[in-house]
Parts: C-alpha cells; sequence; structure tokens
C-alpha cells in the first residue's frame, strides 16, 4: 500500500485509465450538497491566496485505487475501489474549465488543463482510451457527452443526467467568475487553472493487486469514527500548551472537559446536515471572532490559520473559548426551560430555533464577548427584537432562505464597524430597513397581510413554528414580555395542541353551504389563521367535530379545555363561521404585525420584491384558487418524456404511476433521473403543451384572494 498526499495533477497527468466497477453506485452528488461548496472552496482558496498565503491548500479527501493488468500496450488501468463520486466531479470541473478557457482563446492555459482530462491521442487502442476516469454503466453516456462537448457548449443538447447538470453547473459558474472583471480575464484564469490543478489536495492510496480492496473499503467507510473539528483543534492546543504534564491536565480540566460531556457531543441539524454541537460552536465562535465565512469543514484549518495570526498565548485563547462556551450552553439550555418568564436573550433563542437558524449565533457570540462589554442592555434587547423582526417576517411570507447565511455575516461586520457615537440597534434597523436583495430584504405590513391573510397556514407550516406565532400572540394578550403582565406567566412553550376551531371534518356537523364553490371556499379558509387556536390538552375527535352550540359542542369543549386569552373572544361569540374566521385572521394578522413590527413607515418590497411572490406559489394555492381543480391532468413537455402524466391532488400533490410527489420539481425530477428541473416549465394543464404551469403562476399572482370574498364581520373584542 502507497499513501501520499497529491494534487489533481499529480492524480490525472500520467495517461492512465481509472475504472470504476459496476457494483458501485451511479453518480449522486448534486449542486446544493457538494458543487456549490466545492466551488466556494476553490473561489474561497484563490481569495486566501490572494491575501498573502502562498502556501494555501484545501483538501478534498481520500481515493483509492488498485492496479490491474493490463495488455502489452494498453494504458495503465487501476480500479477505483473508493472515491468515485470525488473523482468523477473533478473531470468534470477541469472539463468545464477547459471549454471555458478554450472559448476565450486562452490556448496556453486551455492546455495545461486539456491534459489532466484526455490521453493522448498516441495512447489510444480503444475510443473509450479518451477518458481518464471511466463511470459505470449508467453514467457513461452523459459522462462521454459532457465531456466530449465542444465549446461553446449548449448543455439543453446533450443526453440528459446528473453528470450533464454538473457540468453545465461548472461551466456557468467559472464563466461568471471570469467576467467578473472583463479586463482581467486572463489573470483570473492565471489564478484559477493552478488553484483548482495544484492546490487542492487529495490522499491517494494505492492497493498492490494482492491486497484484499474489500477489507480496506469497508475500514475507510464503516468501521472508523471520523475525528471532529473539535477533537483536531483539542489537538492541536494542547500539544501546543508550554506546561508540564499536571499543568496541561489541570487546563484540560478547566477549559476543555466539558466540550466532551453529552450536551457538547449531541448532534445538531443546521440545513440537511448534522454537526456536534461543540464542533458547530467552534465554527460559529471563528465565524465571530473572524468576520469570515467558515465552512464546517474547514474549521481545522482555520482555526490553525486564526491562533498564527492573532498570536493569542494558548492558555488565553482556551480560557476565551470556555468563557464563550459557557454563555452559549446559558442560553441554549434557558431557552428550552418550557414555563416562566424568559430572559430576552433566551426567548429570542427560543424562537430562533423553531424557525430552525443557527444563523445568528455567530452575533450572539460576539454580543456576549468582552469587547462588547459597555453596550447598554437596552440596546441588547432592541437589536434583538429588531432581529426577530426580520427573521420571523421573512419566514412567515416564505422568503428566499439561500443566501441569508452570508447576509447575517454581512450584518454582523457592519455593526463591528459602526462609529462609536452609533447605536448598535440603530444600526441594525437602518442596515435591514434598505437592503432590497431577495435574501436580505425586510417584509412591511403590506406584505405580512398579503402573504398571511389568505394562506392555510396549518398546512404550509411546520407546526412548531406555527405554535410559536400563536403562543407569541398569547403572551402579547398577556403581555408578555415588556413588564406589563395580566396574568402570572407566559404561555408554557412548546407544550399546547394546535386547533381548529372549525374542524377540518367540518361537513359532519358543519353543513350549513349549498353550493359547491361556498363549501370549496370553506375548505380553503379552514386551514388559515383566523381558524387556529392553542389548546392546553387535546380535543378528543368527537368533541373536535362536534357542532358548535350543544351542551358537549365545539364551543364548551373549548371552554372547558383551554384557559388561553386567544380563545377567549371566539368562545363567547354564537357563531363561527367563514366571516369570523376571516375577521379573526386580520386580528391576528394584526397582532403578529405589533409583536414583530418595523419601522414606522417601512416599505420592505420593491416591484422586484412583488415579482418575487409568485415564485412562492405552490400547486395547493393554484388549487385553492380555482385555477386547477383536485384531479387536474399535467402533461410532461420535455420531447424525452412526452406521454407521461400527473394528477393533482387536493393538497397540491401530484399522482404519477401510482406514487406521490410533494412538488412539480420533485415528480420531474424523477422522470428526469435526477439533477436540477425547472419544474413549473416542464409541466402543462393542456396536452397540446401550450400552457405550462409557469402561466397558471403568473395567473394567480394577478388573481383575487378569498379575502376579498367575503365580508367582514365586526366582533366584540374580549376584555383582557
Amino acid at each position: 500500500m502507497l499513501t501520499q498526499v497529491t494534487s489533481p495533477q499529480q492524480v490525472f497527468f500520467a495517461p492512465q485509465r481509472l475504472v470504476v466497477p459496476l457494483f458501485q453506485r451511479p453518480y449522486v452528488w448534486s449542486r446544493e450538497v457538494q458543487w456549490e461548496p466545492l466551488w466556494n472552496d476553490v473561489t474561497r482558496l484563490i481569495d486566501v491566496i490572494a491575501e498573502g498565503d502562498g502556501q494555501a491548500t484545501h483538501f478534498l479527501g481520500a481515493v483509492v485505487l488498485q492496479a490491474q493488468a493490463t495488455a502489452l500496450g494498453d494504458l495503465p488501468q487501476y480500479t477505483v475501489i473508493d472515491g468515485q463520486q470525488r473523482l468523477t466531479t473533478l473531470q468534470i470541473l477541469l472539463d468545464a474549465l477547459h471549454a471555458q478557457l478554450e472559448s476565450r482563446g486562452l490556448a496556453h492555459l486551455a492546455a495545461q488543463v486539456l491534459t489532466l482530462v484526455q490521453n493522448p491521442e498516441s495512447f489510444r487502442q480503444h475510443p473509450d482510451d479518451r477518458f481518464k476516469v471511466w463511470p459505470t454503466n449508467r453514467d457513461r453516456l452523459a459522462f462521454s457527452a459532457a465531456m466530449s462537448a465542444t465549446a461553446p457548449i449548449d448543455h439543453s443538447s446533450l443526453p440528459v443526467g446528473r453528470l450533464v447538470d454538473a457540468h453545465q453547473y461548472f461551466f456557468e459558474a467559472i464563466g461568471e467568475w471570469l467576467d467578473v472583471e472583463r479586463a482581467t480575464v486572463e489573470r483570473r484564469a492565471g489564478l484559477l487553472v493552478p488553484a483548482i490543478t495544484t492546490r487542492l489536495q487529495i490522499v491517494t492510496i494505492q492497493l498492490l493487486s494482492h491486497e484484499d480492496a474489500q477489507e480496506i473499503f469497508e475500514t475507510l467507510n464503516a468501521r472508523g469514527t471520523p475525528l471532529t473539528a473539535a477533537d483536531l483543534i483539542k489537538n492541536y492546543l494542547f500539544q501546543r500548551l508550554e506546561k508540564d504534564a499536571a499543568a496541561t491536565e489541570s487546563a484540560y480540566q478547566d477549559y476543555w472537559a466539558d466540550f466532551e460531556t453529552p450536551f457538547w457531543e449531541a448532534e445538531v441539524a443546521t440545513g440537511r446536515i448534522k454537526y456536534a454541537r461543540s464542533s458547530l460552536f467552534l465554527t460559529q465562535w471563528l465565524t465571530a471572532k473572524t468576520l469570515k465565512e467558515i465552512p464546517a469543514r474547514e474549521v481545522f484549518m482555520q482555526f490553525k490559520r486564526y491562533v498564527g495570526a492573532s498570536g493569542t498565548n494558548i492558555l488565553t485563547l482556551l480560557r476565551a473559548l470556555r468563557s464563550a462556551a459557557d454563555r452559549y450552553r446559558a442560553f441554549t439550555e434557558g431557552a428550552a426551560v418550557r414555563d416562566g418568564a424568559l430572559s430576552r436573550l433566551n426567548l429570542f433563542v427560543y424562537r430562533m430555533s423553531t424557525l430552525d437558524s443557527e444563523i445568528t449565533k455567530p452575533l450572539l457570540i460576539w454580543l456576549g464577548e468582552p469587547e462588547q462589554a459597555a453596550l447598554d442592555e437596552l440596546e441588547r434587547e432592541r437589536l434583538l427584537d429588531t432581529l426577530e423582526s426580520w427573521f420571523v417576517r421573512r419566514a412567515l411570507v416564505r422568503a428566499q432562505s439561500q443566501g441569508t447565511n452570508r447576509f447575517m455575516l454581512d450584518l454582523l461586520t457592519h455593526l463591528a464597524k459602526r462609529p462609536a457615537t452609533t447605536a448598535i440597534d440603530d444600526a441594525a434597523r437602518e442596515y435591514l430597513a434598505v437592503q432590497t436583495s431577495s435574501f436580505g430584504y425586510w417584509p412591511d405590513d403590506a406584505e405580512l397581510r398579503r402573504e398571511l391573510v389568505d394562506l392555510q397556514a396549518y398546512k404550509k407550516f411546520r407546526k412548531g413554528r406555527l405554535r410559536m406565532v400563536l403562543e407569541a400572540v398569547e403572551d402579547q394578550l398577556r403581555g408578555f414580555p415588556g413588564g406589563r403582565s395580566f396574568s402570572v406567566s407566559p404561555v408554557s412553550r412548546g407544550v399546547c395542541t394546535i386547533e381548529h376551531i372549525m374542524p377540518q371534518e367540518w361537513r359532519s356537523n358543519w353543513n350549513d353551504l349549498t353550493e359547491v364553490e361556498a363549501e370549496n371556499r370553506r375548505d380553503s379558509i379552514v386551514h388559515t389563521l383566523g381558524n387556529l387556536t392553542l389548546v392546553t390538552q387535546s380535543l378528543n375527535a368527537r368533541l373536535s367535530n362536534a357542532a358548535w352550540i350543544a351542551s358537549n359542542g365545539k364551543r364548551a369543549a373549548l371552554v372547558r379545555h383551554d384557559t388561553l386569552l386567544l380563545t377567549r373572544d371566539v368562545v363567547h361569540t354564537d357563531a363561527w363561521s367563514d366571516a369570523e374566521i376571516l375577521s379573526r385572521t386580520d386580528d391576528l394578522v394584526e397582532a403578529i404585525s405589533e409583536i414583530w413590527s418595523v419601522p414606522t413607515g417601512h416599505r420592505g418590497i420593491s416591484d422586484e420584491a412583488v415579482g418575487r411572490a409568485q415564485y412562492r406559489t405552490e400547486v395547493v394555492d393554484l388549487v385553492r384558487a380555482g385555477l386547477l381543480n383536485p384531479g387536474s391532468i399535467l402533461y410532461a413537455k420535455p420531447a424525452a418524456h412526452r406521454g407521461e402524466i400527473a394528477t393533482v391532488n387536493e393538497d397540491g400533490s401530484l399522482l404519477m404511476n401510482g406514487v406521490i410527489y410533494a412538488t412539480v420539481s420533485g415528480a420531474a425530477r424523477h422522470l428526469q433521473g435526477g439533477g436540477t428541473v425547472a419544474g413549473w416549465h416542464f409541466w402543462c394543464v393542456d396536452p397540446g403543451f401550450q400552457r405550462t404551469m409557469a402561466d397558471v403562476r403568473a395567473e394567480h399572482a394577478g388573481g383575487v384572494g378569498l379575502s376579498q370574498a367575503f365580508p367582514r364581520k365586526a366582533r366584540p373584542r374580549a376584555d383582557v
């Protein structure tokens, strides 16, 4: 076994064939999880080199190859035992780079890359010998088409496949990056080529023909427990702690041992990936200290760079880490307390947890650092009010989340560099109020109302998120937070059940309608905010579906099972119908606007943002608006999938070949075999392929909502 650290140039330069065995899985890497992070790593590496770190590298992982016997004159051949996804992606990246360089006439740089993606003609015995990596049967058509295409490349003319999608992604990403400064394209290309070919690092493990490849594969992928960032940082710090054995042991117990307890070893999800809480904290702490975006997979490398650049004494650094970790643990555990009033910080952390958001943590860590000790407590609370409003409003209008991680770092940088005379809460409020980007704007009251009055909130929001919003309304009625309490304590957090006031199965005892159109409207509004409340204990199904007025009716059940102010005005109503629901929705939207307020006169939605609203439309919105009916047939438009149909279900999902898909893109992606699919343009609503789902969505954007179909009915407000 020969193990060495290599670069793509060293791996691919020699004439050879790296063959993926047929029994290995096909190519499965995707844009969100692998391609984008890899490209971001490449551009970040170039930035680091440009900043003066001439030795910077980026580690990609390991590959295992086993030499195979070949006939005299044939190319040397290796079986790819492990790392086929990595090797295949590198070939696609390099070929996309070569195509971009050729299209710009940068022949000398293109020639450097060509030697890494093609074996010279003089070494080829067969047509397929052109390719240095040869994937499994399923991927060969798409791979060879992408790798053989000549610039300029029309990717839509290539066979459908994930590898073609990967090639298109890298081709476009490289083109955009090169064209940032058109006058310096050649200079930027001169940085990009060596960064990819020589500064990406791969550990290659070459096995001899007699070594057991399967045993080694299992050991690499199953038996070992990978080291976390916390493990690597611990080893790094304590190896450099210039103390005797007793002092080192004492420092470990005082400053690090707590990181190896269940709280810190628990896995925490951020997006689709889970990390040990200790590693995630170290990423967030490092982000707060450097004001730079730190990918979790680069924490150790960036930590070493930070320690070297800061010149901080190791023991001083350990103390700072411990102090920040203690604050982090305090607000994490404080936010998990179910009953009683919370500090503003702990309440903020609780509400952010229902939004599944970790991206505020670097800012919270930064706020607790000694450098911010002079901040007034009222400033801190008003800052959290502002941030919470920004986050919750964006969640409620279902604004774009991609890019907000970087945006929060920009905000933190802005706050850190603000003038000393500017209050931190004012700086945050002014910064957020002027944002117009899809990932940065602060929704105003008009957009909040437009999105919420007709929205089937029970179906559209995660239950924890919806419960948090209703809890906040209940707390406002009780006078929490704010010091003007009308009740003993806030509502218990994360405990109550969301209950429909008019039952979901309303036809059993509430069927006072005679027209089908009216029934369809009621089916839509039964899930809106105005028909939802919290109950301290779940009603059984019989009581939940009972008529409104009766000794064992729904109203009586709510009175017996609930003491929340949120429902008080409801249970004093003699009738509960569509008009009452819509009127209560107005009240709740108004309360939400007050709880998570914006500056007076704030306008957060531009014409551009109005246009974005249609792209948050989902199929169920079209069904609710009457633009599609349950049972409608959708027809696949691409020629390769003509004849495929899907049926629209009442909840907006699609039924295709006996399988239910949640979205139009999900159904389209299944037919296409993966990759990125524009699902709204993939499906048509007519067999002649003249009208796509995107056309229907555009029509919906200018339509009339349900709230305009019912008159508002005045109701007395409950005394609190």
